[in-house]
């Protein structure tokens, strides 16, 4: 009795000191990570942004201890320009970018894709302007898609509304059209707000893009851009399909519209599918490694699947996330060799 008494004793330390030397090993296996940088581009209102991915915060931090990280600290800006978050991240200042694929691709030699976005595709879908132009709003549907259609929309101003009945009465725009209009659009690595836009143009008119027509203003966001074509200073902007979609109550509410934002805007053209948005990272960022590549790719896409994480992440209407690889941007790749083959 005394012997199984003095085997049960010896097991039972053994157990213990097994567990303690775990946990131990545990807590040193543990990556601490002081601060965290990640940076968003400035297709929404930047005092928006901020404030809607506040609790992105806590959620990375969270999933991230999950995964063997120790973060003591997310860090959440928005750039003044797409360019200004891939150079952040180039140079190592920013950590992870919530960046289009154009800006991906550009900068791509010290930016590495992890993930891309999933979003509820739209119920128009047409490489046809004139069949987004019937006053009713479009709407989104169940299925997810990874891309989407940029368009070409003229506002209510009198230039406006003469590119959008040519378009509807089926006539051809002639460049002469365009290039009499005044138009607002993005930075230069905007896929939606510049990139796909000039392609479609280069595909009407021999070659032209937007650097090509002779009224052209940059806007910092595309609520400025559509304020701007609500109060009749631009006829033409340029942006992703669902854009009139987020500007619904502000067309009437706060840029003191009469009529919606169906009833006085049309789509004049439509660009080539754009490859959703990227969870990228920096190739030069000193806590970047393999290990938390892997882990920043969990927690994006566990966080995709939580309520709160679900709200944080509609700011750029995102649904989901899936894995990515260089070769999905191929068709980026392609769009940045035209833009450049055009400005030759």
């Amino acid at each position: 009795m005394k012997k199984k008494f003095s085997l049960l004793m010896v097991l039972s330390l053994l157990a213990s000191v097994f567990l303690n030397v775990f946990t131990v090993n545990a807590q040193e296996e543990a990556v601490e990570i002081e601060t965290l940088k990640v940076a968003f581009v400035p297709s929404r209102d930047p005092e928006e942004i901020i404030t809607t991915t506040e609790p992105l915060k806590q959620l990375l931090i969270d999933e991230l201890a999950k995964e063997g990280f120790d973060v003591k600290n997310v860090e959440i800006t928005v750039g003044t320009s797409y360019e200004a978050v891939g150079e952040g991240m180039a140079a190592g200042t920013i950590d992870v970018g919530l960046i289009p694929g154009g800006t991906y691709v550009l900068f791509e030699d010290d930016v590495d894709v992890l993930l891309t976005s999933t979003r509820q595709g739209l119920s128009k879908d047409s490489e046809n302007p004139v069949d987004w132009n019937d006053g009713q709003a479009t709407e989104l549907i169940e299925d997810q898609v990874s891309y989407y259609k940029g368009l070409i929309i003229a506002g209510p101003s009198e230039k406006g509304q003469e590119l959008a009945e040519k378009v509807n009465n089926g006539e051809e725009l002639t460049w002469e059209d365009l290039d009499s209009a005044k138009w607002s659009v993005m930075s230069s690595s905007s896929s939606s707000g510049y990139i796909y836009p000039s392609i479609w143009l280069g595909n009407q008119f021999d070659g032209k893009q937007i650097s090509d027509l002779s009224n052209v203003v940059q806007a910092d966001s595309y609520p400025s851009s559509i304020a701007r074509l609500a109060s009749e200073q631009v006829d033409v902007v340029v942006g992703f399909a669902d854009l009139r979609r987020d500007n619904v109550d502000a067309w009437m509410e706060d840029m003191g519209r009469e009529a919606s934002i169906w009833e006085e805007t049309n789509v004049i053209g439509v660009t080539p599918n754009v490859y959703n948005d990227t969870v990228s990272v920096s190739k030069t960022s000193e806590i970047m490694t393999d290990e938390l590549k892997t882990a920043l790719q969990n927690a994006f896409i566990n966080i995709a699947e939580t309520e709160e994480g679900k709200e944080v992440i509609a700011i750029y209407s995102h649904e989901g996330y899936k894995p990515a690889k260089a070769e999905d941007y191929e068709t980026e790749r392609e769009a940045q060799k035209i833009l450049r083959e055009q400005g030759e």
